[in-house]
């Protein structure tokens, strides 16, 4: 099999290595993701996203994502924008349509930046999932001074929860006990916020499957909408992550929007083996 290239994007540091299955089928298990992930012996990244013919004829392109831990997600905010970007540039256009797992997803040029219309909040126990009937806005579940999140889907489950000082939180060791509750079947991403004004929040990241990244999309979605569900910030507000700030929007038809930049740090080869897992 000869060499597979491939591009290394990132949204704000929340990078990913692209691979284009358009012409040429790859079957990337979740094996090969991890290698490919691995920052010692891989390309290193966050997600590894296969971008594929759509089956869906009013899009342009399927994306799959496939976490650092060989998971598969459903939605990836920044990875889209990467891939919207790509996709943009190729039919010279300021919009694309992208076929996900969790639906199709609307992306714009607007502003020297990539906006994605993520679909809509999921707000009820069933959509996020939770494995039991609970109050999403209020759950009882805590770890260390992590307490009272608010479950938001956004084609993936996350838990947002709300502090004083989100820098002062160990969320590297809080994290994983939080993505591993049983009330998650299909484990959480993890959100830490300090709300800083009605239209400014600070917000630390656990990505399930991934661990603490600079930056996640979905992740700064669910949080706007959980903020402005508790009454803690309005339907619109800038998110500042480790790698920088996201604009994110609540419409009024339960659509949340997404805006940032997007890079392309560099391109390259995999060798063979790491997607054979050899």
């Amino acid at each position: 099999m000869a060499a597979i290239e491939f591009l290394k994007m990132h949204g704000l540091g929340n990078d990913f290595v692209v691979l284009d299955a358009r012409r040429r089928a790859l079957a990337l298990t979740a094996q090969a993701a991890r290698r490919i992930a691995d920052r010692r012996l891989g390309v290193g990244c966050d997600q590894v996203i296969l971008v594929q013919p759509p089956k869906n004829t009013l899009a342009d392109v399927s994306v799959r994502f496939l976490n650092a831990d060989g998971g598969e997600a459903g939605a990836c905010g920044n990875g889209s924008r990467c891939v919207a970007s790509l996709i943009m540039g190729e039919k010279k256009s300021d919009h694309v349509v992208l076929e996900t797992a969790a639906g199709l997803l609307d992306c714009e040029r607007a502003e020297g930046a990539i906006a994605v219309d993520m679909g809509p909040a999921r707000l009820d126990w069933r959509d996020i999932p939770l494995k039991e009937p609970r109050d999403t806005l209020h759950l009882d579940i805590a770890a260390g001074p992590l307490k009272d999140p608010v479950a938001v889907g956004m084609g993936n489950p996350h838990a947002v929860f709300f502090v004083a000082d989100a820098d002062a939180v160990d969320l590297a060791t809080l994290g994983p006990r939080i993505e591993n509750h049983p009330l998650f079947p299909e484990r959480t991403n993890v959100e830490v916020a300090q709300i800083l004004s009605p239209t400014e929040i600070r917000l630390s990241v656990w990505e399930r499957g991934a661990g603490i990244t600079l930056a996640c999309g979905s992740g700064a979605c669910a949080t706007l909408v959980a903020a402005s569900r508790r009454g803690l910030a309005g339907r619109r507000a800038n998110l500042r992550l480790d790698g920088g700030t996201l604009a994110v929007e609540w419409l009024p038809d339960n659509h949340v929007l997404l805006k940032g930049p997007v890079a392309t740090s560099f391109s390259g080869t995999l060798d063979t083996s790491l997607l054979e897992g050899a």
